[in-house]
């Protein structure tokens, strides 16, 4: 159970802004500072997003309008910086950059770390049926291949060496499916202590944010 929260801690860890550009060439050219400074700060994007659009506009020749984007990205920001939205983004995983300001911070990161504990545990829960699904695909694949091998055996006219090569492979596949039944019963396991802890999270958890 460790190890699959871990993971899914992991998983949802802080995300990298990847190396495409944040501006197309039209957003660039018609600098609407302004609305992409709100829609930047409802989206809880750290100052340095600004920095990302300089680059990106910086090859048409254009300069941010840096006064309307910090006048519209702060009034994004407290459409971002609620409770009820702090709930939401932990719910969904999302990583949160330090951008509220304290006192807005103060009912939001309660409402965002209840949302974020949610999200892990149910993370947990999709991470053991996944496990257990994989496993019992191995299981219905091998014994297909078993099937098929031990026909194989019964046909006429194959060599001792051929008999010994297919008794060998039978043996292997016999293995697999008891290494795969063995993962399901782990990953059943797994996922009944998963969605114990999942009951006991949302049950403490969910009846402070209503219906969600």
């Amino acid at each position: 159970m460790k190890v699959l929260i871990a993971a899914a801690v992991a998983v949802t860890g802080v995300v990298l802004l990847s190396g495409c550009a944040t501006m197309s060439e039209d957003q660039c050219l018609v600098g609407d500072w302004g609305g992409q400074g709100w829609r930047d700060g409802a989206a809880g994007h750290q100052i340095s997003r600004l920095d990302d659009h300089a680059k990106a506009c910086a090859k048409y020749g254009v300069t941010p309008n840096m006064s309307a984007y910090m006048a519209s990205r702060e009034d994004g920001l407290r459409t971002y910086c609620t409770w009820e939205n702090g709930f939401r983004q932990g719910r969904q995983g999302s990583s949160y950059g330090g951008v509220c300001a304290p006192a807005e911070e103060r009912d939001f990161l309660p409402a965002y770390e209840d949302g974020r504990r949610i999200y892990v545990v149910e993370q947990a829960v999709s991470s053991a049926e996944s496990a257990l699904n994989s496993a019992i695909s191995r299981i219905d694949d091998r014994e297909d291949k078993l099937d098929a091998k031990e026909r194989e055996l019964r046909q006429d006219g194959l060599t001792d060496e051929q008999r010994e090569r297919i008794r060998d492979r039978i043996r292997e596949v016999r293995g697999e499916i008891r290494d795969a039944r063995r993962d399901a019963r782990q990953a059943e396991d797994d996922l009944r202590h998963a969605e114990v802890e999942a009951r006991l999270v949302i049950g403490m958890i969910g009846g402070r944010y209503g219906v969600w």
